[in-house]
């Protein structure tokens, strides 16, 4: 159980939420919000939506927000919010990733539950400083993997726990991309500007953006944790960039497991195509995350399998996750709103007081947080050491 001091419950079990980061225009941002309001249990009421005031009233405006709660910063916004017997009951960190951890810490002292976008912070201290606060207050904390929502990878990893693949032995899983085969950042691609920037991205980029994604999905699926890791990480694309586009990694699992990773942003020809590959001793599994509703399932000496999304063989803890019949495509709008569904019932119930579960709090938290940095330091560790196996603890 979380304990901690709470403020009255708001209005007809509609938390309240503002959001640092996300202005209009923001690829993210809408997403965050979509996903956020997507069941009707949060009402967006207050915003530093971008460091330029401006925009941030014109963000506002169009969103139809009261103008007195439209902040100049992260910090008036925490501090102006808390005192309001009608505060925020949450905040969306939603920002690049060199605000996350200041604007993180600003809301929780402040007494305010926090979402985040990942990765988390710049370093593994400053991550494992949110979660220690987090914990100290009482205050839940979600970092938005959101492809641990969708209903297909639940479901493998309900598939994995009831050891319908056995003992897993090897992990093949990769994200390819292709949108910085050019150098979209002198293209006036902001996002390129941004994420090819240490100063904005911290210490990589591909691993940073992508790889951590490659890293939560098949912790959430499998359950290993990570020992060691081997990997190189290339900076393919001019020599005008200062992080990395490409990266190879190598994993050992505490169980004895094997794994390969592999993220890249200039892979000309793909998307979004994180797919994760899980091989036991009875069985493998694959899923996809540019065909989301649907699992490839093989068990040892038996036909292949489809599983499709939206049907009785589902287990339950995937089926109640499910919005639509089957046939009727689900994505990545979805994923979030299933994110923010967990976090925002979990925050509903812990406001009134009762206990939370295991299952309440199934959406990805600050420990997930935590892993993700330190997994993108341990990769460019072992990389600026010639592809060196480097302990993950």
């Amino acid at each position: 159980m979380i304990e901690g001091k709470v403020r009255p419950r708001t209005t007809e079990g509609i938390l309240r939420f503002g959001m640092v980061g996300g202005a209009i225009g923001s690829f993210i941002g809408d997403v965050h919000r979509k996903g956020a309001t997507f069941d009707g249990q949060a009402q967006l009421v207050a915003g530093s939506f971008s460091p330029n005031y401006e925009r941030t009233l014109l963000t506002g405006e169009k969103l139809r927000l009261d103008p007195t709660r439209l902040y100049r910063d992260y910090q008036e916004m925490a501090e102006k919010e808390a005192a309001r017997d009608d505060g925020i009951d949450f905040v969306i960190v939603a920002t690049p990733n060199h605000a996350h951890y200041a604007a993180c810490r600003a809301f929780l002292l402040n007494g305010i539950h926090v979402v985040c976008d990942k990765p988390l912070t710049f370093t593994i201290e400053e991550a494992e400083e949110l979660k220690t606060l987090a914990e100290e207050k009482g205050l839940l904390f979600c970092v938005t993997y959101a492809y641990s929502q969708c209903v297909a990878v639940k479901h493998a990893q309900m598939m994995v726990k009831h050891g319908e693949i056995g003992e897993i032995r090897v992990v093949a899983a990769e994200y390819p991309m292709g949108w910085l085969a050019t150098a979209a950042e002198h293209e006036g691609n902001k996002q390129a500007s941004w994420r090819t920037d240490p100063e904005q991205a911290g210490i990589s980029n591909c691993v940073g953006d992508i790889g951590t994604h490659i890293e939560h999905t098949v912790s959430y699926i499998t359950g290993l944790e990570i020992e060691e890791i081997s990997a190189r990480l290339d900076n393919i694309g001019g020599d005008h960039r200062a992080l990395d586009t490409n990266a190879m990694i190598m994993v050992k699992y505490k169980n004895g497991a094997v794994g390969n990773y592999w993220c890249s942003q200039v892979a000309i020809g793909y998307d979004n195509a994180l797919t994760v590959r899980i091989f036991g001793t009875k069985g493998s599994i694959e899923w996809s995350q540019e065909d989301p509703n649907y699992l490839k399932v093989v068990k040892l000496g038996e036909p292949h399998q489809r599983l499709r999304r939206g049907n009785d063989y589902f287990y339950p803890e995937a089926a109640q996750m499910t919005r639509l019949a089957a046939g009727h495509a689900e994505g990545y709008y979805e994923m979030f709103a299933n994110i923010y569904l967990k976090f925002t019932t979990a925050l509903l119930k812990h406001k009134a007081g009762v206990p939370l579960t295991e299952a309440d709090l199934d959406f990805p938290d600050a420990q997930a947080g935590v892993n993700g940095v330190k997994f993108i330091h341990r990769c460019v560790e072992s990389s600026q050491k010639g592809s060196a196996w480097v302990k993950f603890d």
